[in-house]
């Protein structure tokens, strides 16, 4: 596979060599989705949708474990019959909390999972808009073992998507002004 990634790369560059400027970009979706502002809003609605849940699941934890203390304390006091029947109730409580703990996981899970499949599908049309509007000429993500910041172009996608509190998005923004103005004193030149 990566044989075969690394000819059509080859052949890519060596036949750029002959025709006009090859435009490349480099997009690192995995910091898109850490820091788009969709994955913040995204994260608070999750924690609304499933607070009170999580905050039931606190409550009937904590009483567990406050009837688990006060077991323990009587357990020598009580009788035969009476300390197995608690225990009984004891376990399956605990085992009630844990199927509630896993269902919750799981429903979060795949809640999130929705939300970031979302996010994805935005990415994928701001790069698709970003490639046709500055007309690159291939864009890769995902497995990429180093790029320049010449070709990272995953600030632009960032701040597209309605971001730009990063250092890296303050630093993108100083390097396209710098191209900008060695654009313009070229011109002038």
């Amino acid at each position: 596979m990566r044989y075969i990634f690394s000819s059509i790369l080859l052949f890519i560059f060596t036949t750029s060599v002959f025709s006009a400027e090859l435009k490349i970009g480099i997009v690192d979706v995995n910091k898109i989705i850490k820091e788009a502002p969709q994955t913040i809003s995204a994260n608070k609605k999750l924690e609304k949708e499933f607070g009170s849940r999580t905050e039931k699941l606190k409550a009937k934890i904590q009483a567990l474990q406050a009837d688990e203390k006060k077991y323990q304390k009587e357990a020598l006091t009580l009788a035969d019959d009476q300390r197995d029947k608690s225990e009984k109730s004891l376990q399956q409580r605990r085992i009630e909390i844990q199927r509630l703990e896993r269902e919750l996981r799981e429903d979060m899970d795949l809640r999130r999972r929705e939300e970031i499949g979302d996010l994805q599908e935005k990415i994928n049309q701001t790069i698709d808009k970003i490639a046709t509007d500055e007309k690159y000429d291939l864009i890769l993500y995902n497995g990429i073992a180093f790029a320049s910041e010449n070709v990272d172009m995953t600030n632009q996608i960032i701040k597209s998507l309605g971001g730009g509190t990063s250092e890296a998005i303050k630093k993108e923004d100083k390097k396209t002004s710098k191209e900008v103005g060695k654009t313009k004193k070229d011109a002038a030149e």
